[in-house]
């Protein structure tokens, strides 16, 4: 226990703020297992949740959860790139707002085509 503090104070440096203790992989073979999963993330630290995309459009992606965020960046800075059944995989921090940026536009602009209706403003107009 006193070398894994030695280790926090260590590292108490000031982390990006993109970094996160959930890591985003991309390019993964599609028959990988969590059991795989574990065995290639887990060298990194303590892992609280790993999901594996299993439907046509999150094949080949997983989420991996750590319970330190340190041991995420660890695992981000080693992993980006490597090697698993000739594919190289793509490591990043997952980040919320870019994964619902789509939905929020679309969120959005469905609300001001309710409001252009509700005060009959012009909504055929092109631009």
């Amino acid at each position: 226990m006193a070398a894994m503090a030695m280790m926090q104070r260590r590292t108490n440096v000031r982390l990006p703020p993109e970094v996160n203790r959930i890591l985003y992989i991309r390019n993964l073979p599609y028959k990988i297992t969590a059991e795989e999963m574990y065995d290639i993330f887990g060298k990194y630290g303590a892992i609280r949740q790993i999901r594996v995309g299993n439907t046509p459009e999150t094949r080949g992606t997983a989420f991996v959860i750590y319970d330190d965020i340190f041991d995420a960046k660890n695992a981000c800075d080693h992993l980006s790139g490597f090697n698993v059944c000739n594919r190289y995989l793509v490591v990043l921090y997952y980040q919320s707002n870019k994964a619902f940026k789509r939905l929020d536009i679309d969120k959005k602009k469905e609300e001001l085509d309710k409001m252009k209706t509700k005060y009959g403003l012009n909504t055929d107009e092109k631009k």
